[in-house]
Order: C-alpha cells, then structure tokens, then sequence
C-alpha cells in the first residue's frame, strides 16, 4: 500500500514538474507603422525548430520550454526581432517596416546581394508588380517597368514572339535577346515555330509563380554570364515556401478582350462613289469616254455588280477579324513549412481567346519547390515547374488568309454567298469571289495548333564546410517538346496543290542540361567585408525535328495524315550546342561605404572556331556610399547618396551553332547519293564583343521618402558576324566573320517617391531612358532588309533606319504624287525640288524604328484597404513603316482593294489642299515606296489599372480565412499617338529581324482586357 501511494505521489510530482517546465506565451504583433495586426508573422524559439505563426488578427500562442530564453518574430519586409522571454507570460511586439528599399535583396548571377552594396546596374520587378496584368507572359508584363528596357509585343496574338531590348541593339545578324535564367539554368527562349510567325517559348512560364526579376544591364553585373550577356541578363526567381503554417490561397479572375484600336475603311456606299471617281479620272488621263466598254469606269461598274452579287452589302470586314475573347484563369497555392522544411505548390489553369478568330492560348502548369534542411551544414532542394500549353494559331501577318487581311475585301461584297448559305468564296460557291482569300472560310475548315510539354527542373545541395565557406551544387533540366499540326481541308483552297486538303505535321524536342557547381565565402573581418563566389557550369542542348506532309484527303472527315492520298515532303534534322564555363567574383567592402567588385568568367564553346574556343570576360566596379560619411551621415535632407562606376567585357553567342565550319550537305547527282559543300568554314570565328561602362548615382532623400538613380552608359560592340565576300577561288562568294562594330549610350533615371503617408497612402514610381545606337563600322558594306529594301545597317546611322524617297505632297495643279529630287548637284549643294517622276527621286534616310526615349510611371493609391494602381508606359521618337499595307489599302485608289476612309480626302479639283494624291484606278499615283507610309510611331498608353479591395479582417475571420482581395483590372485601356494605323506598338511577325523593324502589315492591335478577380487565402 505505501509503495502504491509513493508511486502516485512521484507520478503526480512528476506531471507537476513537467507542467512547470512548459508554459504558454500568447500576445499580439502589429505593423510598427501603421499600427495595424500582421497576419502569418513566424515565430520560432531560439535555437530550435519549433514555432508558430499569427492568425489573422496577429494573434499568437505558443508553448514554450522552461529553459527558452529568446523568441525570434520575422516577417518578409520587416526588421527581424529577437525578443527575451523572462517571466512574461504575454509578449506584444510590434515589426518595423524594412521601409528602405536600398536594403532590399536583390539576386545576382551566382547569388544574391543587399542592392545598397551592389556597384552594378540591375533593375527588380517584383511579383507585386506583374500579378495582376492579365497578360499570358511575364516578358509582356516588363513594358515600362524597368528603365532601360524596351519591350515590344509585336502584335496582339497570343503566344507570339515578344521582342525585349536591354540597352540598345548590339548586334546585325546575332541575337539581340537577353538570355533568361530561371532559379539558376539558362533556358531555352528561342523560336521554334515554323508554319508562322515566331512563338514565344516564355509562355510556358506562369507569372504567379515568380517572385522577382532581376534584369542586369550593365557589364559589371552581367559579366559573370561571360558570352551570352552582351544584351542583358534577365533572372527569374520563383517562389519559395517560408517557415510557418502552412498557408492556402486560390485566386480566380474571368475577363474579356476587345481590340484597342480599330482603323476605319470606306463603307460600300463610300466605296462605289470613291472608285466611280478613280474610275473616271483613269478615263481622263487615257482619253477615253466613261462609257467606253474598254473604259475603266465600265470595269468598275462591272466589279461592283459582281461582287455585289445582287444585294445590299454594307460589310464591315474589318471588325469579322475579332471575336468575343473571353478569359478564365484558376491559380492556387499552398506554401509553408518548418525552420528545416519549407515548400511551395502550385497550380493553374488558363484559357484565354485571342482578338482574332481561331487564336486562343491555353495553359496547364503546376510547380513544386521543395527546400529541406537535413542537418546545420548541408540543405536539399528541388524546384519543379510541369507545363501544357496549347496554342491555336493563325497565320503570318503577310498570309492571305491572316484575319486582318480581310479589311483589303470591298464592303460591297457579303458576307455570306447567297447561293450556297457559306461564306463567300467557300467551294461550290464562285471561288473568284472574293478579290482576296476569305480568312472566314478557315472557321471549322482549318486549324494551326501548337502544343507545347515543358518541364523546367532543377535540383541542387548545399554545404555549409566551415562558417561564412559553402558549397552548392545544381542540375537543371528544360525538356520542351512541341507539336505543330497545320491542316486545311477541301473548302479552304489556301493550297492549289492540294485541291482535296492539306496537312502538315512539326515535331521538335529540345533537351536542354545545365549543372553549375560553385564555392561561396561571406565574412566579415572588422571594418572588412569579403564575398567570393567561384566555380564552374557546363550546358549542353540538344534539338531534333521531324517533318511530315500530306496531300488530298478521302474526305474533310480525314485530318490525320495517315490518310493522305499523297505523302508529299518529309524531313529530320538535329542540332546541338555546349558551354563549359568557369567564373568567379569577388565584392569587398570597408567601412559599410567603400565597395569594390571584380568578376570574370571564361567560356568555352562548341560555336566557336577551332582557333578560339575560349574567351574571357572581365569586369570591375566599384562604389563609395558617400552618405555614410561624417559630413552627411547626419544630414537631415539626404538619406542616402552612393556612387558607383563600373565597366567590363560581355559577349553575344547567339551566332547559330555551326557558323564557324564547313559544311556539307547530301546531294543527288544522275539519280546517285551524294554531298555538297554548302559552307565555307572560318576556324578563327568567335562571339560578338561588347565592352561597356556606366556610372550612376543612387540617392534618397527625406528619409527615402524620395529615392532614385540616375546612370549613364555607352556600350561598344566589336566583332560583328557578317558575311564578307570572299574570292570565287574558294568555291563559294561569302564568308561569316568577325567585322563590323556598333554603339550604343544613354542616361536611365529612376524615380520612387512616397507623396503621401499616413491613411491615404500616395506613392509614386518613374522610369525614363533615352538610347542612342549607331553602326560604326560595317567594313564599307550596306545590309539591305525589309519590304522593298526599305530598311539598313549602314555606317553611321541607328541599326534599322529607314532608306527611301521622300514624298513631299501633292501638285495643287494636278492631283500629282511628288517626291524630293534630293540630288547632289556638281558644285556640291543639294537639289530639293520636287518630282512626279518617282525614278528621279534619290532614296534618303527617313527615320529610325528605335524609340528616342521610352519610359513608365506608376501612381499607387492607397486607403482603408482599397488600393488603386495606374500606370502608363511610352514609347517617344520612332518610327512605323506602314507600306506594307498602305500600298494596297492607302493607295487612292490603285486596286480594287478597300480603302482607309482618310483616302476620301484625296485631291480633286475642288479639294486642292491635301496630302492625298488624286485617286486613279490601276494608276500608281503615290503608291510607291517612300516616305509617305512611314509615319509617328509615339505613344502613350494606360498600361494597367487596378482597383482592389482588400476585405476587413473581422468579416474575413468569420469566413474562417485569412485574407479576401477583390479586384478589376484593365489592360491597354487607352493609347495617345498620331499613327494612322492599328496599333503603334507593331512588328510584323513575318517580316521582322535585327534591321527590319517597326513594319506594320496588316498587324493585329493589342487587346483591351479587363478582368474581375478574386483572392482568398486560409
């Protein structure tokens, strides 16, 4: 019995001691700032990895140990806190703000640094700034974000080709893209369509999954990417899980697309009234009566009546380019996890139409980042991001049966034959009718669909050796496997060789392996701070195409082309390429104000001749943080001033992989196999050099409430890839090497100022860059592109400018189109007068398709949990060339084709004061190349508007949630320009390359999206 109660007594002590020794601390965190609560702040014992997190009021409890000395509260943007625990039961805290913005951390190549010790040049956007654009690409969410970064959509299909400038144009026949960088591994970025225009591989990226982006434009930062960083670098961070309870949040947003500008064409009345009268001015000019047979005015006649087909039409071919476009787009999150373990899941499913008929984009992408501390030196983790996009394309802008190209069909013209109920000109119907392909017949008789599988993975470990010495190593895979299929049956006869239907089959896998391998050393000894970064990275990429054709099908129910009565074109191909690279950096610091960067890197690569594999690539900066100084540390006005001055040395590889060897290809000769050399090798051929230097200033003032930088540059590219004519001894009349050099300088200015704070919040952000680029040295040659060879490299002007006669009005007198003699006369001075006879005008430059200065500014407006966002992009001083289509449906009146409705204000005898020549049928009055379609190209546009509402908490806590956001956003809402045709922002998808640019031809405009969304989270 005593023994039984001596047990009770020890078991009930020891339930007692166990209870003292573990006691529940509770309490409240709130915004140091703003006095209001934060939810999901983390909160871990010291030393431990047990901890909690804050509810939705910023509410905690957490049980803690007797001998717990130290609870750490942080929270992403605030000041980390450690706080005593004593004998205090309740702890309430409040977090600071992180309010400089120069102490955000900003990732480099390699890592990442505190951006008030980087002596470089990078510019972030933040997943705040690109969440809500409805946009099925982040590169497209970049316009007017960052200074010094030109983005140009191109046109307003989805899933096409975006075009992105990083200081300038640096090359004539290399790229001219930044290479991207996904959570350490260069990915694939490159064209890979073939049936039209270019497709943009970025659209297998979801934008909710990035966290940042980090584009490097100056050497400095970017050298450590050795010879692919010569037109900038742009890294992608995605998300991360952070330490704490596992957060849920699911976001939904449905909106719908309309075009943002549409050009307006003459109407069918306007339309037989403007070409009886081109009609007639043909007959004056010819001498023949109106009444002739022979006569043009009887054509016309007998055109209208024909195309008429007996009725009333008054078609607005134009807008039957569009359809409704709608959009639906599910995102949802989980993130979380433990001091050891942290991850981040998540999904999307988006299905989005584009403005024209038959395009549409949908994507289905999933992402799994995995981060597990497996002991105090060594952590494992995993990203994983799993993709399927479908695009349904249309054809190239230049293709008759481009939606667009339908504005070209008289609005006398149906819609609808009325013989056969079908769209006109739709077989057994007259298939003359009508002048053009009627791109309405391809709905449910076509199809271009492309389908994309990408898998962008890396895995990598890292190992704390001694304290401040780690080592990391990562292996990164981009698997892209894509499906082209391209059919058109019976009814489309978009191919006369295939009368009974023809099918068309692409498939291309790119395999693309990445491993970097790296030490890094961080310490700090006194007044000395040391970063080293140095290791090694090997890439190789691997690309294999297999090609099939069909040709007449039993039926339209036959789409494969296994069924093909003709088995007509076939083909294979393979391609690969691969780095082996090794690099280092090192930034020191003394004092907290004298910085000093140095970094190189050397790369090797199978592109490059036999005679220079490898190539180095230096850079120094260095910075002074002069407000760290005696005489300013305490001064009342500037609050931060730092210096910084930079250059180094990058390269352009984008060469293509086998420009430097000879090459040969198989070749039939009397029936027998055979091959034939196709290429002169060049063992000496190595990648484009740019040395650039820029020096800026970063400051803020009042507290940072303003802040800012402002830099210059100058960029010189050496060692441009041309085809140099060689002797006609070797066999062949080119060859590719190393000639030719271009610049580019220019000032960026970056403006962030908080206006007003307290509970109406006004913060403003401003970005501006003006760019000069000149091609220096060309070795005496000028490059030729473009429609009618209307666009150059030559020596001394902007890549890209504009070459043809000047048009400089009309005869008062006579309706006359006139261009500039522009003559050099024998005693030097230039002959201005003024011709009809085009072949007497000398071509000149016109202008440049480069924007002078390109900016963006963004005013955030902010209270009692509504949030307002507006933001406006520019693009100032470049240039559209719109002969594409102006020669046809600007032209007076030369074809049949419909007119732009400005045409109505051609020259007659009563309308003398006019810049339109008479209108005369068949007659080339105007129409010819010159300075005439190459208008404005400036603008302003409404990028986005967001208005949010951000749900109280004490509705939200009853829902059992922890967050609920509402917003509307509207994108491309409005545009200022003076040009004349679709959509400014323009590069026609199958016409553009490095010289060609700013051609418009018959380009879809960007869409006007507004969407409605919603956010919660649990």
């Amino acid at each position: 019995m005593k023994r039984a109660v001596l047990f009770g007594l020890c078991t009930l002590f020891l339930a007692l001691a166990a209870f003292a020794q573990d006691r529940q601390i509770s309490g409240t965190v709130t915004d140091g700032v703003e006095k209001v609560p934060l939810p999901g702040v983390s909160i871990l014992i010291k030393g431990t990895s047990s901890g909690t997190s804050t509810d939705a009021e910023g509410k905690f409890r957490i049980n803690v140990p007797a001998n717990a000395q130290v609870l750490v509260f942080s929270f992403v943007g605030y000041v980390s806190q450690e706080v005593e625990i004593g004998n205090r039961t309740t702890i309430d805290i409040a977090l600071q703000p992180d309010t400089k913005t120069l102490q955000e951390v900003v990732v480099t190549g390699y890592g990442q640094q505190i951006k008030r010790e980087v002596t470089g040049n990078i510019a972030k956007v933040g997943s705040g700034d690109i969440k809500d654009m409805p946009v099925p690409t982040f590169d497209n969410a970049l316009q007017g974000k960052a200074a010094g970064v030109v983005v140009n959509a191109g046109g307003g299909k989805l899933g096409q080709g975006i075009q992105i400038r990083v200081r300038g144009q640096s090359s004539v026949s290399a790229s001219n893209e930044p290479l991207y960088v996904i959570d350490g591994i260069p990915v694939t970025t490159a064209d890979l369509g073939s049936f039209g225009g270019a497709t943009n591989p970025l659209a297998d990226i979801n934008p909710q999954d990035i966290e940042s982006i980090e584009i490097l434009k100056d050497a400095s930062s970017a050298a450590i990417f050795g010879s692919r960083a010569a037109n900038g670098v742009v890294l992608v961070t995605t998300k991360r899980g952070k330490a704490g309870k596992t957060n849920i949040n699911f976001g939904v947003q449905f909106g719908n697309s309309k075009p943002s500008r549409k050009v307006r064409f003459l109407n069918a009345q306007e339309y037989r009234d403007f070409y009886l009268m081109a009609a007639a001015n043909s007959d004056r000019i010819d001498g023949i009566p109106v009444n002739d047979p022979d006569s043009y005015t009887s054509y016309i006649k007998d055109f209208i009546a024909f195309n008429s087909l007996g009725t009333n039409a008054d078609t607005d071919w134009g807008s039957l380019a569009f359809q409704d476009a709608p959009l639906s787009q599910y995102d949802l999150n989980m993130n979380g996890g433990s001091d050891k373990t942290s991850f981040y899941v998540s999904g999307q499913l988006l299905d989005q139409k584009g403005i024209l008929i038959g395009n549409g984009l949908q994507r289905m992408s999933g992402r799994i980042n995995l981060e597990h501390r497996m002991s105090n030196k060594f952590t494992l983790g995993a990203n994983m991001g799993l993709t399927r996009t479908l695009n349904n394309r249309i054809s190239g802008d230049r293709q008759f049966d481009n939606p667009m190209q339908m504005v070209a069909i008289p609005s006398i013209t149906p819609r609808i034959d009325p013989t056969t109920n079908l769209p006109i000109g739709t077989p057994p119907g007259d298939i003359s009718l009508p002048v053009y392909y009627n791109p309405l017949i391809n709905v449910g008789n076509a199809y271009y669909n492309t389908t994309v599988y990408r898998n962008i993975s890396t895995i990598f470990g890292q190992l704390e050796i001694l304290k401040g010495l780690t080592f990391r190593s990562e292996f990164g895979v981009d698997i892209l496997n894509q499906q082209e299929e391209l059919y058109y049956n019976s009814k489309t006869q978009r191919n006369f060789g295939a009368p009974l239907g023809l099918g068309q089959n692409l498939y291309t896998r790119v395999e693309n392996y990445n491993t970097n391998n790296f030490f890094t050393f961080d310490k700090t000894f006194g007044n000395h701070g040391l970063n080293v970064v140095g290791g090694m990275s090997y890439q190789q990429s691997q690309q294999k195409s297999n090609f099939i054709e069909g040709r007449d099908f039993p039926s339209d129910a036959y789409r494969m082309i296994v069924s093909a009565a003709r088995k007509t074109d076939g083909s294979s191909s393979e391609t690969n390429f691969r780095f082996l690279s090794y690099f280092l950096r090192a930034n020191y610091k003394f004092k907290e104000r004298y910085l000093l960067g140095l970094s190189a890197r050397v790369d090797g690569s199978s592109r490059f001749g036999n005679e220079s594999k490898y190539g180095f690539f230096p850079a120094a900066s260095a910075g002074w943080i002069i407000s760290e100084e005696n005489f300013l540390k305490d001064n009342d006005i500037v609050s931060f001033m730092k210096l910084r001055a930079s250059f180094g040395r990058t390269g352009n590889a984008e060469i293509g992989n086998f420009p430097a060897r000879g090459l040969f290809a198989g070749a039939g000769y009397a029936g027998n196999p055979g091959q034939a050399p196709t290429q002169l090798g060049n063992p000496n051929l190595s990648w484009e050099t740019t040395d650039q230097w820029d020096v800026g200033i970063d400051f803020g003032i009042l507290n940072n409430r303003i802040s800012g930088e402002i830099d210059y540059y100058q960029k010189n590219t050496t060692g441009l890839l041309l085809n140099v004519n060689v002797p006609g001894t070797t066999g062949f009349t080119t060859q590719v090497r190393n000639v030719g050099a271009m610049s580019n300088k220019g000032v960026e200015i970056v403006i962030n100022t908080d206006n007003l704070v307290g509970d109406f919040k006004w913060k403003t952000s401003f970005n501006a860059a003006r760019n000069i680029n000149t091609v220096t040295n060309l070795d005496g040659q000028i490059i030729e592109a473009g429609l009618n060879n209307m666009s150059r490299a030559v020596e001394g002007q902007p890549l890209g400018v504009f070459f043809t006669a000047e048009y400089a009005g009309v005869n008062p007198e006579n309706g006359d189109a006139l261009w500039y003699r522009n003559r050099v006369l024998p005693d030097g001075t230039l002959d201005r007068s003024t011709t009809n006879r085009y072949n007497e005008a000398q071509r000149v430059v016109i202008g440049s398709p480069l924007p002078k200065w390109t900016g963006g500014i963004t005013n955030t407006f902010s209270y009692k949990g509504f949030d307002l966002s507006i933001f406006f992009n520019a693009q100032l001083g470049q240039k559209i060339n719109f002969y594409g289509a102006g020669r046809f449906s600007s032209a007076n009146g030369r074809f049949e084709d419909n007119q732009t409705a400005d045409q109505l204000n051609a020259w007659t005898p009563q309308n003398r004061n006019t810049d339109i020549p008479e209108a005369r049928l068949f007659f080339n009055n105007g129409a010819q190349p010159s300075s005439r379609f190459i208008y404005d190209g400036s603008f302003v546009r409404l990028r986005n508007v967001t208005l949010s509402y951000n749900v109280p908490k004490n509705y939200v806590n009853k829902l059992k949630m922890t967050s609920a956001r509402i917003f509307f956003t509207g994108q491309n809402l409005a545009t200022f320009t003076k040009y004349k045709g679709w959509d400014p922002e323009v590069n026609a998808d199958d016409i553009v390359s490095n010289i060609a640019q700013g051609y418009d031809f018959y380009t879809a405009p960007q869409p006007r999206t507004i969407t409605f969304g919603v956010n919660v989270g649990f």
